[in-house]
């Protein structure tokens, strides 16, 4: 196959993203963040949302961005995984776009309303119990979709995490569909990065060799990944942490440009001006096994973010579930996302916080009012969306 030159990237990236948000209305919610906060801004409930503690939020908070993550110990917790998004602002944003991606996922599963109902119900309950007690609190009964990719990450190691993301065991990166060559110029610029010392020793405090020689690139692709993310700027790196005549380490690094955040910031909210840094400082303060396993850099003059990934991190994949599991799932996830908000705030916030949750209880769903009506609307909204995307990309050729 012809593989895209630099030049040709944004075209067929492009069409690749409007192709995978045509699969379905969940991945038309995953991948359209920007329209999603539009929209909720533009909404009649708007006015209605509380105003929460300003703390580091996730800002994308779907299904697919929480998940097992492990820290360079090897020690697996469920968190939130991706925080391209994150900024200082209202917590209640994230619960909207969680119930919004679990309403689509019911509705995906054909499930009746009441599910969707009871869905919303559990989520409040989980996040609840995370305020009250973001330590050892109540995650209620872990669901099904949870404790099958928990089961998985417990048992990977790099040989899976190499078939899975580069199809070979090898330390190469096959080039194909998913990783696309580099110019010398990019290539030069990311043996550049890797040999920085702030970058080199990131990787060497996660390597099983700690002590072992200068961290040294072995190959590296552009990597066609993720959805909104598509266009940007992302490179797949091997890299190798010992002598190799001694067997070295090998490490799979993800390297990703940051950009300014669609997510609104709270007023006055004081971040990092550099957004590779802005995602690290959010990442160590919402999901620290992520954070302790990333570092800012530069890279063609863009700020960028790198990781080297594990083999147990990954996403929650949800195709059907059941009414129950769906609300086991929507309380045990509320509660991770309680868990990331919580750990920022004192007992006082705390407890003040869920009192404006919990007051605004009551009638015929047990939920909110506000993120109730919030997550409807904003689900008639992506449905109607979803189905024009679809009939201005699905069929196109140059899409698949």
């Amino acid at each position: 196959m012809k593989l895209p030159t630099p030049d040709e990237r944004a075209t067929v990236l492009e069409a690749r993203r409007g192709a995978k948000m045509a699969r379905s209305a969940h991945a038309y919610v995953r991948g359209n963040t920007a329209r999603f906060y539009e929209w909720l801004d533009d909404a009649p409930t708007a006015r209605r949302v509380p105003a929460g503690p300003s703390v580091w939020i996730c800002g994308d908070c779907h299904l697919s961005n929480l998940g097992p993550v492990a820290d360079g110990k090897g020690r697996v917790e469920v968190q939130i995984r991706d925080v391209d998004q994150a900024v200082i602002g209202n917590p209640a944003h994230d619960l909207i776009r969680l119930g919004l991606s679990l309403a689509t996922a019911a509705r995906g599963s054909d499930l009746p309303g009441v599910a969707t109902a009871r869905i919303i119900e559990a989520m409040i309950e989980g996040y609840g119990a995370a305020l009250h007690d973001p330590t050892s609190g109540d995650t209620g009964p872990e669901p099904d979709v949870v404790r099958s990719i928990k089961r998985r990450a417990l048992g990977r190691r790099w040989r899976d995490l190499a078939r899975e993301r580069l199809a070979d065991t090898r330390p190469t990166i096959p080039l194909g569909k998913m990783f696309w060559p580099l110019d010398d110029r990019e290539r030069d610029a990311l043996a550049q990065v890797i040999a920085d010392p702030g970058v080199a020793r990131l990787i060497l405090s996660l390597a099983s060799k700690a002590d072992a020689a200068d961290v040294e690139l072995v190959d590296a692709a552009y990597w066609r990944k993720g959805c909104s993310s598509l266009g940007l700027l992302r490179f797949a790196a091997i890299v190798s942490t010992g002598e190799r005549a001694s067997g070295a380490d090998y490490g799979l690094i993800d390297i990703k440009e940051a950009v300014a955040p669609v997510a609104p910031a709270a007023r006055g909210a004081t971040m990092p001006a550099d957004h590779g840094e802005r995602i690290v400082a959010a990442a160590r303060a919402l999901s620290p096994f992520l954070g302790s396993r990333m570092v800012a850099s530069r890279l063609l003059d863009r700020s960028v973010f790198i990781r080297e990934l594990a083999p147990q991190d990954l996403k929650l994949e949800v195709g059907q579930f059941s009414a129950a599991d769906g609300a086991r799932a929507a309380r045990y996830l509320a509660f991770v996302v309680g868990k990331a908000h919580a750990r920022q705030m004192d007992h006082q916030a705390r407890e003040e916080w869920r009192d404006a949750l919990e007051g605004d209880r009551g009638g015929a769903i047990d939920a909110p009012p506000w993120l109730w009506d919030s997550v409807v609307e904003l689900a008639g909204r992506h449905e109607v969306g979803y189905l024009h995307h679809c009939r201005q990309y699905a069929l196109r050729p140059s899409a698949g």
